[in-house]
């Protein structure tokens, strides 16, 4: 069934949009999958948190005309294409690594991912960006290292205390002994 202008146009607008919004944007080719491997894939997208959408390629180039600095994922739609959103660069790439070794298929393959600005198109990018820690995951090692001094301190203050405590408490021992 075709799709009428207005439809059309309102899918370009929506593309666009997110397009725009988000950072992390993965073009996958999904040739060969069956549609129950399509649906998982889809449910695995959506349990990660990354917006996933099957589209055409048309519109998508319509939709990057209108948005400026995007336009050299242009050359990336072609065969079947699907899009994944996302705010964090691993998790897209989690996804397809997970179903990837699960399903032995070689589909979906990455076309390209784009990085907030910076493209991979390399096969073994994926691997390098499955490995990336997320943003949770960095604040949390930041944070960590910002308190191991203070907690280091308050070890080293310590120590010495609990030592002079011990031996005076020996001390008060064989006092009361004798």
């Amino acid at each position: 069934m075709s799709k009428n202008r207005a439809e059309k146009a309102e899918i370009i607008e929506e593309i666009g949009e997110k397009l725009n919004e988000y950072p992390i944007i993965y073009l996958t080719n999904f040739e060969g999958l069956t549609v129950a491997q399509s649906n998982d894939l889809r449910g695995r997208f959506r349990e990660a948190g990354v917006e996933y959408q099957v589209t055409k390629n048309t519109l998508a180039r319509l939709a990057l005309d209108r948005i400026e600095g995007k336009d050299a994922l242009e050359e990336f739609f072609a065969g079947p294409t699907a899009i994944a959103f996302s705010e964090d660069p691993a998790k897209p790439a989690r996804v397809l690594q997970d179903f990837l070794e699960e399903e032995e298929l070689g589909r979906p393959e990455l076309k390209v991912a784009w990085i907030e600005g910076d493209m991979y198109d390399d096969p073994e990018a994926l691997d390098t960006l499955a490995e990336l820690k997320s943003r949770e995951e960095l604040i949390g090692e930041v944070i960590g290292r910002l308190l191991a001094p203070a907690q280091n301190l308050v070890g080293g203050l310590q120590g010495p205390g609990q030592r002079l405590s011990g031996l005076l408490q020996s001390l008060a021992d064989e006092e009361e002994d004798e």
